[in-house]
């Protein structure tokens, strides 16, 4: 049974009510009404098809590639091998399980070579400038409502418009609530004044579809469009054959959108809408990131508790189970001794903390005493040494004082060694005069 859709409040939610003007960032959950469809059961045959499916899968070591980016399976790539992506396979196949396998390891080669994970949003943040794609609001069914305004288009065809368009549908299943695996497309084609033909190339249209058919299969629950001139018409026409028709179904052409989307979460700029909201790409882009960058962690933390897991369930991702595939954790599964016996350790574990933390204490407070003590020692010294040397020098000044007043002339200190030694060098340096000569030389 699939899980309703959230209807706790978000703080987009809150803060709009309390904002005087437009809103300028994402609604985070659906209205409190809308829910998405149960899931069918699987029949045995299916269950058998799928079971298969997943052993291949959890088999897989390797990746191929043509374009230099064969490699071991990732943890990434494991993570994003649900349940039900394997099951979307699986019915775009039409329960053809090896055809499935097959486009399921073209699929993970395919988000390797184009650099899925890689796309940034300071990249692709040149292209949304003017808010040509935005994620605003659930429809009644709970899917994520994906506008494209073409008439905002903002930058010459390029590579990076497709993958604008990529890293939008990828942030879209990031905000998917419990329960809802497809997003409600919502297009105007409404012209503006600087863009008259709205209305993409066939080339890259061709490789749009290619890309959602082939990689993103049972993702589109509804499309809705609106406004389409004679020329956009005929680009339909044109791209129709390259449509299948499971999802030609599901194309909706200036219809009532309020049949779809509660009106007090659909965008004025469609009939019947009611949400006021202002795109504002410095506020609104940095938001929509953020909330999408905190879904995707929790979704991987949940992964991660319940086991790393091929073939995990989206539900339990999103929050809307207590156990994954692999059933309750260890943890979760302890009898009541046990539980009782880990308490106490844990108690234990904490008593023992808190009283080496409290003799930590004791000794940091004891060492600080002594260094205080020390400190003050030294300083006690310094201070009588300093008096003592004070003192000294009063004393010598006051007896000069009392030599001087009574006429005696202070003695030196230490003359009478100096003359002495004085003496002696002039001793000898004395030389007996030489007897006198005639010719006045000194004889031999």
């Amino acid at each position: 049974m699939a899980a309703a859709a959230s209807a706790t409040p978000s703080v987009a939610d809150e803060v709009h009510e309390k904002a005087a003007g437009p809103l300028k960032v994402p609604l985070a959950s659906p209205t409190p009404e809308s829910r998405p469809k149960e899931r069918a059961p699987l029949t045995a045959e299916q269950q058998q098809k799928y079971d298969w499916l997943l052993g291949q899968v959890k088999a897989w070591t390797e990746v191929p590639s043509t374009k230099g980016k064969a490699g071991p399976v990732t943890d990434r790539e494991r993570f994003w091998l649900t349940r039900e992506c394997l099951l979307r396979y699986l019915r775009a196949t039409k329960w053809h399980e090896k055809e499935a396998e097959k486009r399921l390891l073209e699929t993970l080669a395919w988000r390797r070579e184009y650099g899925v994970e890689e796309l940034t949003a300071d990249f692709i943040s040149p292209e949304n400038e003017t808010g040509k794609q935005i994620i605003l609001g659930y429809d009644k069914e709970a899917r994520v409502c994906h506008y494209l305004n073409p008439g905002r288009q903002n930058t010459d065809p390029s590579p990076r418009q497709v993958q604008h368009l990529v890293f939008m549908v990828e942030r879209v299943i990031d905000l998917m609530p419990p329960g809802q695996e497809t997003l409600a497309l919502l297009i105007n084609f409404k012209q503006s004044k600087s863009r008259s033909n709205t209305a993409p190339g066939l080339g890259q249209a061709r490789e749009v579809l290619h890309i959602l058919q082939h990689h993103y299969p049972e993702r589109l629950g509804k499309a809705l469009i609106i406004n389409m001139p004679w020329i956009v018409t005929g680009f339909f026409r044109l791209i129709t054959p390259f449509i299948d028709p499971h999802t030609r179904q599901k194309l909706k052409f200036n219809e009532d959108m309020a049949q779809y989307v509660p009106p007090e979460q659909m965008w004025t700029e469609f009939s019947s809408g009611r949400l006021e909201f202002e795109y504002d790409h410095a506020v609104y882009w940095p938001a929509l990131q953020k909330m999408c960058a905190e879904r995707r962690e929790a979704r991987w933390q949940r992964w991660v508790a319940g086991g790393r897991q091929v073939g995990e369930s989206e539900d339990y991702l999103a929050g809307a189970t207590e156990a994954g595939v692999a059933g309750p954790q260890p943890a979760t599964t302890l009898d009541r001794s046990e539980a009782e016996a880990a308490s106490s350790e844990k108690m234990e574990q904490a008593e023992q903390a808190k009283q080496t933390e409290q003799t930590g204490k004791t000794e940091q407070a004891e060492q600080t005493e002594q260094a205080e003590q020390t400190k003050q020692a030294e300083q006690t010294e310094q201070t009588e040494h300093t008096a003592q040397t004070e003192r000294t020098e009063q004393a010598e000044q006051t007896k000069q004082t009392e030599q001087t007043d009574s006429g005696e002339p202070a003695p030196a200190a230490d003359a009478e060694p100096a003359l002495t030694a004085i003496e002696e060098k002039v001793a000898e340096l004395k030389v007996e005069p030489a007897p006198a000569t005639g010719n006045g030389v000194a004889s031999n």
